[in-house]
């Protein structure tokens, strides 16, 4: 092993470990955090803390169980683009609770928790991430694709990120959390195909493009009618890529059979725009707070003191705390 690899490799206080980027899909995290851990988790004023709690818990699982060197918390700047809904107006659409402003239906004691996750983020030093007109899925996505020297783990429980994974040029993998942290499941090209029936090489891209044709009614996609998961799976894997099916298709192959040829046809609008809808914005211009390194302490302990005690943290700022010392050793 490179002996630049291995000064990357160790700690402040010289302990080898393995170098991880993790990349937090922070909304998924926080609203899973919110629906699991019951309001009654108040701060001294009554204001819920929930999700504030389940976040900073699962935030110091994350670093002992997984034990990254780099960490950046992921933001939705726009949590549903214009480039998307001007493609395709069902994107998102059933979850908007302002039309005009956009702003998307949010539980009301759920809002006032995401500024106090941000200033404790902050407080102890973690680096947040976010590009304007952009979700966090695309601050996600370009992260990874300009990884070039690390390891990627995507935390999420959305679905959507399993088209990330990769081997090259540095492994991607995504760290599923629908189910909870308790049941987190490691997923890289290898699980991502046995799961779905697509090839291993290129299976991220593989899944994308299932995706599009199964759709996804809870982003407000349609997919091709008549077409579900494994059908989509089978076409992409036989045909090698969307536009290899579609081509096969249009010119009337025998391989394709004459009721799908009726249906791709039918949705041809629909494939024209989903895959850049479903497909994350690797390009994105994305605007990080500072050093990804994982803080072996507080950066301002005084506030995380402050931010614990008026919001009734307790335990769960103590045990990041302590995550991020022994994560240092």
């Amino acid at each position: 092993m490179h002996a630049a690899y291995l000064a990357r490799a160790r700690t402040a206080s010289g302990r080898l470990c393995s170098v991880t980027l993790a990349l937090l899909d922070s909304a998924s995290l926080y609203f899973r955090s919110f629906y699991a851990l019951p309001e009654s988790m108040t701060a001294p004023d009554g204001t819920p803390v929930n999700a504030v709690r389940g976040f900073t818990d699962t935030l110091a699982r994350i670093v002992t169980d997984r034990r990254p060197t780099r960490l950046v918390a992921c933001l939705d700047a726009d949590w549903r683009p214009k480039f998307r809904t001007d493609l395709l107006p069902s994107y998102k659409a059933h979850r908007v609770a302002d039309a005009v402003a956009n702003e998307e239906e949010v539980p009301d004691t759920l809002t006032p928790q995401v500024p106090i996750i941000l200033e404790l983020l902050e407080a102890f030093g973690f680096a947040t991430a976010e590009a304007a007109g952009y979700e966090a899925d695309d601050v996600i996505g370009a992260l990874t694709a300009h990884e070039k020297d690390d390891p990627v783990e995507v935390i999420t429980g959305d679905r959507d990120l399993f088209q990330l994974v990769r081997t090259e040029p540095t492994p991607a993998s995504v760290i599923y959390v629908g189910k909870g942290w308790a049941k987190a499941e490691v997923l890289g090209p290898a699980e991502i195909a046995e799961r779905y029936g697509v090839p291993v090489a290129g299976a991220g891209v593989a899944y994308a493009e299932m995706a599009v044709l199964r759709g996804d009614p809870s982003d407000g996609l349609p997919g091709v009618a008549g077409i579900g998961e494994k059908t989509a799976a089978k076409l992409i894997t036989q045909f090698g890529s969307l536009d290899g099916l579609i081509a096969a298709a249009a010119a009337g192959s025998k391989d394709v059979p004459p009721k799908t040829r009726v249906r791709l046809a039918e949705a041809e609008e629909y494939l024209r725009v989903a895959p850049t809808v479903v497909r994350v914005a690797a390009d994105a211009p994305v605007s990080v707070s500072g050093s990804d390194a994982v803080p072996a302490s507080p950066a301002d302990p005084d506030r995380v003191l402050e931010l614990a005690e008026r919001w009734n943290l307790g335990s769960s700022a103590t045990r990041l705390v302590k995550a991020l010392t022994a994560n240092a050793r």
